[in-house]
């Protein structure tokens, strides 16, 4: 970590709407640090994505990664653009290549119905809805990715990609799944359960990933476990997403699932995530850089600020400083009562407010929380 008097944070804008939904984001956690003592964040602005590669031919310098390996955390925007892409016709993602070098293993993607916000699904219970996927992000059928030496070279008309699951990562996935599930059963008596998804009954490698989730299941006696294939999940978090409350799963099955939960609480503008690692933490919005919206002042921050909010509890956590993880609450409880009060309705929910409206929002509740 950085000096007591300040935490250093790498800021990755990105492409589209990324560049704009960090704007809101920078001065949101601007009105945080003025409202909360204890804390100081320096912000240093980096480069990577898409229109960067296009104008340079180079999607992430050294430079931003050296910057992100020496800092206390990276916020991220946004990076790729669907019309440019490597000569293998893949998009630009950076952050896949970060998710590696870092050993970002952990994508949490808490979804939660936020009070206020229209919810797709009619059962009232839908208002409960609170768990937290974590996605596998370091292989699966995302590794062949980066290794593509190990991959067959095939021919003009047949490609082969190469997934790998080890005993090592899917054991680290899991005990972080089941520590993260005793922090929310502490926090809540009716949390504590652990769902694994997978497809073990199909593949190997999902076969090797289930048996070391049951060994590490046996390590907590206290925290319910059970497992799911992941045909049945994406059934089961339609009917009863209430259910749930931790759900590890392989890097391609949380890629989707986490798209259709999202879709459960107002949609991907309503997304956080953080990338974890055991020594560092990236945090970003889980939505893309929506080229069809950019620079149009459309784009929902609500994601992008939550994410914000997942920093600070990490880096709290991490410090040791109460400070922090009390920012962390004050903003979150800032979004959700600008929500639950209607104050904003983002414009995919139907209404009018874009990307200044809701930061400008969610500071005057920060304010008034403050002078209370």
């Amino acid at each position: 970590m950085s000096s007591p008097e300040s935490l250093r944070i790498v800021v990755l804008p990105g492409d589209g709407i990324g560049v704009e939904v960090m704007d809101a984001c920078l001065a949101v956690l601007a009105a945080v640090q003025a409202a909360q003592a204890g804390f100081k964040l320096h912000f240093e602005p980096q480069a990577g994505g898409a229109a960067l590669y296009a104008a340079t031919g180079t999607a992430f310098p050294d430079a931003s990664m050296r910057a992100c390996e020496a800092a206390d955390a990276v916020l991220f925007g946004a990076m790729g653009l669907p019309d440019v892409r490597y000569p293998d016709g893949t998009e630009i993602a950076p952050q896949l290549e970060l998710r590696e070098h870092l050993e970002l293993f952990a994508g949490v993607r808490p979804i939660r119905a936020i009070p206020g916000v229209p919810l797709p699904l009619a059962d009232p219970r839908a208002a409960q809805i609170d768990f937290v996927l974590v996605r596998e992000q370091t292989e699966g059928w995302f590794y062949g990715r980066n290794h593509t030496a190990e991959v067959p070279r095939g021919d003009a008309d047949t490609c082969y990609d190469l997934g790998r699951i080890t005993r090592a990562g899917s054991e680290r996935l899991f005990e972080f799944s089941f520590r993260l599930a005793q922090r929310r059963r502490a926090r809540n008596p009716a949390k504590g359960r652990v769902t694994c998804v997978d497809k073990a009954n199909v593949h190997r490698a999902m076969a090797l990933m289930n048996r070391v989730f049951r060994d590490v299941a046996r390590r907590y006696p206290e925290i319910a476990s059970d497992h799911c294939y992941v045909d049945a999940m994406a059934l089961n978090l339609i009917r009863r997403p209430w259910d749930y409350d931790v759900v590890p799963t392989e890097n391609q099955f949380g890629d989707i699932l986490s798209d259709l939960a999202a879709g459960l609480v107002g949609g991907m503008g309503m997304a956080p995530s953080g990338d974890i690692g055991a020594n560092h933490g990236l945090f970003q919005p889980a939505h893309g850089s929506a080229p069809d919206i950019a620079g149009q002042g459309r784009a929902n921050p609500t994601a992008m600020l939550l994410s914000a909010s997942m920093m600070l509890e990490w880096l709290g956590e991490r410090s040791g400083r109460p400070a922090l993880a009390e920012a962390a609450a004050s903003l979150e409880a800032a979004v959700d009562r600008v929500y639950a009060e209607r104050r904003i309705r983002p414009f995919e929910l139907g209404g009018t407010d874009g990307t200044a409206a809701i930061a400008r929002a969610v500071i005057a509740a920060l304010r008034e929380t403050v002078t209370a």
